[in-house]
């Protein structure tokens, strides 16, 4: 651990991913010095002429930036694993939201240990800074304090609920009273969080679906986000139920219906924005979504393993960057391997356009940090450079999974992914130590969350409409038969 004043030297960095900020782009150095003092970072390269107080040996590591999620849901979503791995909901194209996610619930003692889990699994694969995109719950902020992660907390809040009567009619129960509640409790820890001591906290403004919220509380939400200057998100284009609830009540895609209210500018992120007016399944008759995109500056935060275990991929992670748009990477549900769905979101995007260069190491690597950062109105993470923050991640190049070396970030996430992360800093702390995180207990959290699933399972033939346990909702993958 260093203290504020201390300096740290990471001697002669095997190899290190440093940011040029004239070409604005991040480039490989060997055999390179960073050095941090305090939370910052200090210098990148050369040789260090100064007095160090630690002295970190780089000859056998990767020194590369932390890297940023800007989209998960840390408190719920592990807490599915088993679950929502293989969903059979025909009557919504497969999509989880509708009949599983309304009926496998989280009480508040499992949202502390899902977020443990989640926590200590983004850390392992090198995530310095997450967004978290929570309902909250009580001990939310200390929780994600007590873990050293750098966090941009984001509460959501809605006006209505999801649910079915019969499994392919979605229905919504309004209640504008909550959602305006919702939003003043965001506004309050968002002010919380600015105000953090630990001074690793951030917040983001988060209604949460744009077809579950009225046009009065997305306007004043935007508004809020734009007059302090935070960035403002909504899960959009998420679903075919979605975009064709929208275009009923609108006559507009929901990208389109957003950018007619005024929520769409450089301070907006689009959760998924997987169903446009370009993609396939839909057939739809305009093609402006993602020209509304670029043109207002919106971020698009593309998680794809959640949509992949639906048959669904975004058309296309390497078209929505061609096309100008600011892609950032987000896990959203398990597992939280974040390195692993930077692997995906490079190999989707190439089986969805039939080609390689789509979608290179350099480009998922670009979205997993700076353009991350941008979406979050940083210029301080996602990048090893003078005065940015001491966020990074020291790989193992001699681990078996990254040999025979010749690059090192393909090697990372082609192949090695977090079997090779061995130490990870965030504000110039360590948090994660020779592969093991240090604030957090895993093994107990993870003990935790099986029996907070369990209490969940439980409960489910009282949530769903047709009162079916979670055996006959989620059938195990092999018969289970104790006669053999």
């Amino acid at each position: 651990m260093t203290g504020a004043d201390k300096t740290t030297l990471i001697k002669k960095g095997a190899w290190v991913v440093a940011w040029d900020a004239e070409a604005g782009s991040h480039v490989y150095l060997q055999n390179a010095d960073v050095v941090f003092r305090g939370r910052d970072i200090v210098q990148v390269g050369g040789t260090f002429g100064g007095t160090a107080d630690f002295v970190i040996d780089g000859s056998k590591r990767l020194v590369m930036p932390g890297l940023v999620n800007i989209h998960t849901h840390p408190t719920s979503e592990p807490l599915r694993k088993g679950i929502t791995d293989e969903t059979i909901s025909p009557g919504f194209w497969h999509s989880s939201l509708y009949e599983f996610l309304t009926v496998f619930e989280t009480d508040s003692a499992g949202a502390k240990a899902c977020m443990q889990v989640a926590l200590a699994e983004l850390l392992m694969s090198g995530v310095t800074t997450v967004a978290d995109l929570s309902v909250p719950f009580e001990g939310w902020l200390d929780t994600l304090a007590d873990s050293g992660i750098r966090a941009c907390i984001a509460p959501m809040f809605r006006d209505a609920r999801w649910y079915t009567e019969d499994g392919h009619l979605l229905k919504y129960e309004w209640n504008q009273d909550n959602g305006r509640k919702g939003f003043d409790r965001a506004q309050a820890l968002i002010e919380l969080a600015r105000q953090h001591p630990s001074g690793r906290m951030m917040g983001m403004v988060c209604p949460s679906q744009v077809d579950t919220c009225t046009p009065a509380l997305i306007r004043d939400a935007h508004d809020f986000a734009k007059a302090r200057n935070l960035p403002f998100q909504i899960h959009a284009s998420q679903s075919v139920v979605e975009f064709h609830e929208m275009t009923r009540r609108t006559g507009l895609t929901p990208i389109q219906w957003l950018h007619s209210i005024g929520a769409l500018d450089d301070h907006s992120i689009i959760g998924h924005c997987i169903f446009i007016d370009e993609h396939p399944w839909l057939h739809w008759t305009t093609r402006s979504d993602l020209s509304i995109l670029k043109e207002t500056g919106t971020t698009v935060a593309h998680c794809p393993t959640v949509f992949v275990r639906r048959g669904i991929t975004l058309r296309s992670f390497g078209e929505y960057r061609a096309r100008g748009i600011n892609v950032g990477i987000g896990t959203d549900t398990f597992p939280h391997n974040f390195l692993e769905e930077m692997r995906n979101a490079m190999h989707f995007s190439r089986i969805t356009d039939g080609t390689v260069p789509t979608a290179m190491t350099g480009d998922v690597f670009e979205a997993a940090t700076v353009s991350g950062a941008k979406a979050l109105r940083r210029d301080d993470i996602g990048r090893l450079a003078p005065g940015a923050k001491a966020d990074f991640v020291l790989v193992d190049i001699e681990a078996p999974s990254m040999r025979p070396l010749r690059d090192p970030l393909r090697s990372l996430v082609h192949v090695a992914a977090d079997r090779a992360v061995r130490d990870v800093y965030v504000d110039g702390e360590c948090v994660v130590q020779n592969g093991r995180c240090l604030n957090i207990d895993l093994e107990a959290a993870s003990g935790a969350l099986e029996e907070a699933q369990a209490r969940s399972l439980r409960n489910v033939p009282k949530h769903d409409w047709r009162g079916r346990s979670a055996d006959q909702l989620a059938p195990m993958a092999l018969r289970i038969d104790n006669r053999i």
